[in-house]
């Protein structure tokens, strides 16, 4: 069974936005991307950055410290191929953002 927990406000996230937050005891990255909303586990891998307080252009979420790029809605690092960041299911009631923690099966 999935468990939910919630993030945020759908308000807080409006089209085209990065959110960082706080849902259970992960910090999560939220985007959203023409009114669709995804998450991503909030620290960068490459040194702990703060992805949620990145830049977000089309499906592309670039880290503040030092530039790793994401696509959101699968996880996919731009360069290497092989890194799949953690992605996690969202969905939004009344308003507010979920998120589980439980990460995505990667592909």
């Amino acid at each position: 069974m999935t468990t939910w927990h919630l993030a945020a406000a759908e308000s807080e996230l409006p089209p085209g936005t990065a959110k960082e937050c706080v849902a259970g005891d992960r910090i999560v990255a939220l985007f959203n991307v023409d009114g669709v909303i995804h998450a991503l586990d909030g620290i960068c891998p490459h040194q702990g950055g703060p992805l949620g307080k990145g830049k977000l252009q089309g499906c592309i979420a670039t880290c503040p410290w030092h530039g790793w790029q994401f696509d959101v809605s699968t996880g996919q690092h731009q360069t290497s191929k092989s890194l799949i960041h953690g992605k996690f299911l969202v969905k939004v009631d009344e308003g507010q953002v979920f998120v589980a923690l439980e990460s995505e099966s990667k592909p």
